[in-house]
């Protein structure tokens, strides 16, 4: 297949603007939905439910991606791009419908079925109609997306929160996500063999098996469930085994989800493991960082909000100058840059325990977003310059796949160990504590008046004890920084004009 998939009458900037209208729609879910959900607890109820708003939407995304990568190198970009949509935008119309929270959350996996299209194939259409030397440069401008998402989203959402109701949050995707699928339906033009294709079911099907019971233990473990418990080897059985059957089954089948010689080319191996790491400390400070800044060195959620912002500033530019550096320095150079940034804002985090200053919380997450912007750029690029056209969709998605795995991973572990280094810290000042020692009495640092109520000493026994936890916390995230950096220290050295193809 040639490098470019469009005639000469093609509108490239127009195809490009889709792509980005895509993403952003999809991207701002996370950051939007968050903003509005006070009042979607006080309309539906199910305060209990509350995380599985965000955790179905990650595990049905987490499972499909994979899936849409395999199914666009068989039947195209804009078809699969159109189901993912099409899905996506079902989602969001029953979101803005539902009446109870269960209904919410099966809307909400409708619409994950839908997101996990969405940014592997304008990733891959990307670098489909764009030559080897212009793809540095145009990844750039889709990083420039999620930053621009994660501040617009809670302005959106307060918005709209404020002058309309809630449900609007879901609806507004609607005529923005019809416009991205009109003009790519009209103006994308691609060369799909015609030929008959056979699709893994079975592969499939193991793959959901092996990642759908693992999602749900590291959602529960710890809360509703723990590891002595029946369920949980029951889950973690079915997930290894069906981990063990898919393998095997990728290994005879004709048309597999997973090409599994992907992970023999050196540099994709590399990135796919480096991006799961990556995952894990991004999503970790997105999920933790506000409550630490709020509830530990008492700033306002304002501020809290801000120390977290400031990720969107550092990888849009980043990306950017990577995007340009890797043509002259090639890709581990980039890389490296991008290492060396995560090992920074995490070191930085650490210090917050004898600096304890939101600006330090700040400049360790623009360090963090410095570093995502080069390494995430760096990789899809090198990736796309490693493989052919007929498995670039799948070698794309799957380094996606690798680092929302990752973020999925990362919550759950480090907040495993953050909720028992609390309670731990709790239970030794049981005694001085007029109140249960569990990791509900936190949730007082993060209201005014609950936290009045309090002594000055429980004051600080809870601080200390959420302080304590989150030490451990960016401890662990240095030490994911440094695995991230020894891993791109082994990407290979080749520039995106020096492609060849995995055999």
């Amino acid at each position: 297949m040639g490098e470019r998939m469009l005639d000469k009458q093609s509108k490239r900037p127009l195809i490009l603007f889709a792509i980005m209208l895509a993403m952003f729609v999809s991207a701002v879910e996370a950051t939007i939905v968050a903003t509005v959900m006070p009042g979607i607890v006080v309309d539906l109820g199910g305060f209990s439910l509350f995380s599985w708003v965000f955790s179905a939407y990650l595990l049905m995304q987490v499972m499909t991606i994979p899936i849409y990568g395999k199914l666009a190198d068989m039947y195209g970009r804009k078809r699969i791009f159109a189901i993912g949509m099409f899905f996506f935008l079902l989602g969001s119309l029953l979101c803005g419908f539902s009446t109870s929270m269960e209904m919410l959350i099966i809307s909400r996996l409708i619409q994950g079925i839908g997101a996990g299209a969405v940014q592997p194939m304008a990733t891959t259409i990307v670098g489909d109609i764009y030559t080897k030397e212009e793809r540095a440069n145009i990844q750039g401008y889709l990083s420039s997306v999620w930053g621009i998402s994660a501040v617009a989203g809670p302005i959106i959402g307060a918005t709209i929160v404020t002058y309309l109701h809630w449900s609007w949050v879901f609806w507004v995707n609607i005529p923005l996500g019809i416009l991205a699928v009109v003009i790519i339906l009209i103006y994308l033009k691609e060369p799909v063999s015609q030929s008959k294709k056979q699709i893994d079911y079975g592969g499939a099907i193991l793959l959901l098996l092996a990642i759908a019971p693992a999602m749900i233990l590291f959602i529960q473990t710890g809360t509703s469930w723990y590891w002595t418990d029946a369920i949980f080897w029951l889950l973690l059985l079915l997930s290894c085994s069906s981990f063990y059957l898919f393998l095997k089954q990728e290994k005879r089948a004709a048309e597999p989800i997973m090409t599994l010689s992907l992970w023999k080319e050196k540099g994709v191996r590399i990135a796919n493991i480096a991006s799961f790491t990556a995952g894990a400390i991004l999503l970790a400070i997105s999920s933790f960082l506000p409550t630490f800044v709020q509830g530990s060195l008492f700033a306002t959620p304002l501020v809290a909000g801000l120390t977290l912002t400031v990720i969107s500033i550092g990888w849009p530019l980043s990306a950017m100058i990577a995007g340009r550096m890797m043509l002259k320095t090639g890709f581990r150079t980039t890389a490296v840059i991008g290492g060396v940034s995560l090992v920074v804002g995490s070191i930085c985090y650490v210090l917050l325990n004898v600096l304890p200053f939101a600006l330090i919380a700040a400049f360790g997450s623009f360090f963090i977003g410095v570093g995502m912007g080069f390494m995430t750029t760096t990789f899809i690029v090198s990736i796309q310059s490693t493989v052919p056209w007929n498995i670039r969709g799948e070698a794309t998605s799957l380094n996606l796949f690798m680092r929302q795995l990752g973020g999925s991973v990362g919550v759950a572990f480090l907040g495993g160990i953050l909720n028992y280094r609390i309670k731990q810290s709790l239970e030794e000042h049981h005694e001085q504590l007029s109140f249960e020692p569990s990791l509900d009495a936190v949730s007082a640092l993060l209201e005014g008046e609950q936290l009045a109520a309090l002594s000055s000493l429980e004051q600080s026994i809870l601080q200390n004890g959420l302080s304590s936890g989150y030490q451990w916390l960016f401890m662990m995230l240095v030490m994911l920084a440094i695995v991230s950096l020894v891993f791109v220290l082994a990407l290979p050295k080749g520039k995106p004009n020096q492609e060849k193809a995995v055999k």
